[in-house]
């Protein structure tokens, strides 16, 4: 092939698959496989069933809801169905497993940033992830913050991966299907029986497990606690009439510091860093599970040292609704 012919395939290959990427790109964003809301056009709301991360923008953005849970497995089986039957206040849950405050900030800007009306209420599960010292909280695992981004550069950008590729052909079989499974609209994902199928001698390792000890402080003893910070800023600034509970969950008490020790000194600090935006904000509330309940002693209670079965998930909920209860 001469050198002139060689170029002219070239052009037209490369012209061919920027046609093809474009052409990808449009209809991506025109059947919005995630349900941003950023499409023109008035499609079907929600999405199919699939894991919370991707599922998390069409939920936080439905203008039913009023209030939401934030956080990772720690607070996962606190029900806003619960919640809102205690309350009257509809609540979301955005609990995303395997995230830490980098995250959960996202989830909470973008819910905060759909709300037609003010938001009631914002309960925040605070446990070791959020005592970093580290300003870019950095995430341990990957997560869509494309999908939730001011930016719609970054969100085009975004749509160009092969999964959205791979999903477009599950989003166009949701859409065209009047009758076709939803994702849970409020979020909700109750991993106890998981757990409870498991075989006899996993359940005997697990108990032996629960009583080895594990230090869950944090490891940042003197500060900075930048996720407080940037909690208290986001939540303040955008919702100052909602109701914050900043959630300490519960943990089995082999994890507890003993009194004395580098643990606990980094985990009184992480709890004070929090406990001081309640002082500066009456609105706010520190609801600690983490230690001082005799619960925390209850093996039956606990799937391992920092996930909790419905049970106890059943009382962090009634303290959550008799807090909400004392706000007007």
């Amino acid at each position: 092939m001469s050198a002139v012919r060689w170029a002219s395939f070239t052009r037209a290959f490369l012209a061919t698959a920027l046609l093809l990427a474009a052409s990808l790109l449009g209809l991506a964003f025109l059947l919005d496989p995630y349900d941003t809301g950023r499409s023109p056009l008035a499609l079907k709301p929600g999405v199919r069933p699939q894991g919370p991360r991707m599922a998390a923008a069409s939920r936080g953005r439905d203008p039913a809801f009023q209030a939401v849970i934030i956080g990772n497995s720690h607070i996962q089986l606190v029900s806003p169905e619960e919640l809102t039957a205690r309350t009257g206040t509809a609540f979301l849950s955005l609990a995303t497993p395997g995230t830490g405050p980098k995250e959960a900030l996202a989830l909470l800007d973008w819910f905060l940033r759909k709300r037609l009306e003010p938001a009631r209420a914002i309960v925040v599960g605070i446990d070791e992830h959020w005592c970093t010292s580290d300003p870019a909280l950095p995430n341990k695992r990957p997560f869509p913050f494309w999908l939730l981004s001011r930016n719609l550069g970054d969100y085009l950008l975004g749509l160009i991966r092969y999964d959205v590729i791979q999903e477009l052909p599950s989003r166009i079989a949701y859409l065209r299907s009047p009758d076709g499974a939803r994702a849970r609209p409020d979020g909700y994902w109750d991993y106890e029986a998981n757990f409870d199928a498991q075989a006899p001698e996993v359940e005997r390792d697990r108990r032996a497990a629960l009583e080895t000890p594990l230090q869950i402080g944090g490891g940042n003893h003197t500060g900075p606690f930048p996720a407080a910070r940037a909690l208290e800023a986001l939540a303040l600034a955008a919702a100052p009439e909602a109701t914050l509970i900043l959630l300490r969950p519960p943990s089995y008490v082999t994890s507890h510091p003993e009194p004395g020790s580098q643990d606990a000194a980094a985990d009184s600090a992480c709890r004070a860093a929090f406990a001081e935006i309640t002082q500066r904000h009456p609105r706010s509330v520190l609801l600690d599970w983490r230690i001082g309940r005799p619960e925390n002693g209850d093996p039956d209670q606990f799937f391992d040292h920092t996930h909790y079965r419905r049970s106890l998930a059943a009382l962090v909920e009634a303290d959550i609704a008799d807090v909400l209860a004392q706000r007007p």
